[in-house]
């Protein structure tokens, strides 16, 4: 079950201890690459979260998993997780840690949709216009290739959208049709 209040509560007392210890950097490269492998790995998350499985289990497995792909300071903070029982809110808790590191580093993200991957010139100049016209300094832009929309784009940052999408004005004209006020309504 998913405790958002809890992963918060981790992931900041992670962010303070890795700055304390100047391995900040290295342990938001930790908590990407287990965010991304539990993202990827559904069997993965469901041994974290099974009742069954035993901590020692579950910890000699998320080792082997883990060995030379995460820090000493992420490791310690995994089994720390594993003795307290919180083993199942990892998923959340790294993904809490990716959200309070941006915070704190203040970058947006800003999500752009479009019907065929963008260039790399494309990229460059979108990221520039949206850093020029928002005042945002740092921008990671995280691209999402969905043929629905026909063509044209949608940039969302934060609780802002711009939808200049083909099928969002075909929506528009489609309104327009269905309310057409010159014809005449037959009873």
């Amino acid at each position: 079950m998913p405790n958002p209040r809890l992963a918060t509560r981790y992931a900041k007392s992670l962010i303070d201890l890795s700055i304390e210890k100047g391995q900040l950097e290295e342990v938001f490269a930790d908590m990407q690459w287990l965010n991304g492998v539990c993202k990827s790995n559904r069997d993965f998350v469901n041994l974290l979260r099974s009742p069954v499985i035993k901590g020692q289990t579950k910890k000699k497995i998320l080792e082997a998993v883990t060995t030379g792909n995460i820090s000493e300071l992420t490791t310690a903070f995994n089994s720390l997780l594993i003795s307290k029982g919180r083993e199942s809110n990892l998923p959340e808790i790294s993904h809490a840690f990716i959200m309070a590191y941006k915070e704190k580093k203040n970058i947006q993200t800003i999500k752009l949709t479009t019907a065929v991957p963008v260039s790399d010139t494309l990229r460059i100049s979108i990221i520039e216009q949206i850093k020029k016209s928002v005042g945002f300094q740092n921008v990671e832009l995280e691209e999402i290739v969905d043929t629905g929309i026909i063509g044209g784009f949608v940039l969302q940052a934060g609780d802002k959208l711009v939808d200049a999408s083909i099928a969002y004005d075909l929506r528009a004209i489609s309104k327009q049709f269905e309310n057409n006020d010159f014809i005449y309504k037959v009873k």
